[in-house]
């Protein structure tokens, strides 16, 4: 998945639309650095939805526009296309700007000449070439009312629903002593009590405590036997915080679709630079761990949704 060496037009609008996006969520997180914010915390963060087809969006695009919501300050999750809001009966008000959001777009070998993003089983490549698409958030937007969108942020309902999804997984978890992790050897997630926690203005204790059992359960998905993530039993600062990230995105994708408001955690203030350094190394490894992430919350929401 490397990005070919060679320059041609479609090389430079594919490394164009990486670098945009990865810039902008680069921007977020330097924004939160001193107060461990990221652009996937906050009370009430659902996915963002398109306004037209009423569709999460996934992927990195959903770190994109949480990304463009944070720097922005937008106040609603509800996004489209110029023309998307025009069928939705609303109309982007003039000189408003735009956010880069990202779709691949499949080609023939004829077409694709080498630029290839993925490949499947066999020995035919599949071409994939990222193409950016413009959107707009509904703040931006005249003429148009948003359905009311019913999230249980911290209800008993969305705790309910992270006890039932915990234990459809059936990982070992293991309360006690004051450190949340998983224990690659062992296959075992360990936690503090629930007594531990503390609430904030926005989440509750309970809240936190169940964003950090999801945290570890994104971690418990990438053993070998799972998901195989390939970290293995002797990480490097580098790889283990490429982990870390990955497990960050995932509790806030499961976060986000079970309700939980998902606060900052300071133990994860060390991991930030090397964040920020990997982003700015590599314009696709958001890409990468935003992949990861949504494959790992899928593996844990089919878990509960089995029979």
């Amino acid at each position: 998945m490397d990005i070919p060496s060679r320059t041609d037009p479609d090389t430079k609008t594919r490394t164009d639309v990486y670098r945009t996006i990865t810039d902008k969520i680069i921007a977020a997180i330097e924004r939160g650095a001193g107060t461990w914010i990221m652009p996937w915390h906050g009370s009430n963060l659902a996915r963002p939805q398109n306004a037209c087809t009423g569709n999460d969006y996934h992927g990195v695009n959903v770190l994109a526009l949480w990304a463009e919501a944070c720097l922005a300050r937008y106040t609603t999750g509800w996004w489209a296309t110029y023309k998307q809001w025009q069928q939705a009966g609303g109309q982007v008000r003039r000189d408003e700007k735009a956010s880069t959001i990202v779709f691949f777009k499949q080609l023939d070998r004829d077409e694709a000449d080498g630029e290839a993003d993925g490949e499947d089983g066999d020995n035919r490549r599949i071409r994939l070439v990222a193409r950016a698409s413009r959107v707009f958030n509904a703040d931006q937007v005249d003429g148009w009312e948003p359905p009311v969108r019913l999230y249980p942020y911290g209800s008993a309902s969305a705790i309910l629903s992270v006890q039932t999804l915990v234990h459809a997984c059936g990982a070992n978890i293991r309360h006690g002593g004051n450190e949340a992790c998983y224990r690659i050897p062992e296959d075992l997630i360990e936690m503090p009590p629930i007594d531990a926690f503390v609430g904030t203005l926005t989440s509750s204790a309970t809240e936190a405590y169940a964003a950090t059992l999801l945290h570890e359960h994104v971690h418990w998905t990438g053993a070998r036997h799972r998901l195989d993530r390939g970290f293995g039993d002797a990480f490097d600062k580098k790889s283990y915080a490429a982990e870390e990230l990955v497990a960050e995105i995932g509790a806030a994708y499961l976060c986000a679709d079970l309700g939980v408001s998902n606060e900052p955690r300071p133990d994860h203030a060390a991991y930030v630079a090397h964040w920020l350094e990997l982003l700015k190394d590599d314009p696709k490894a958001i890409f990468i761990a935003s992949r990861l992430a949504d494959k790992a919350a899928t593996y844990l929401h089919d878990l509960a949704a089995a029979p």
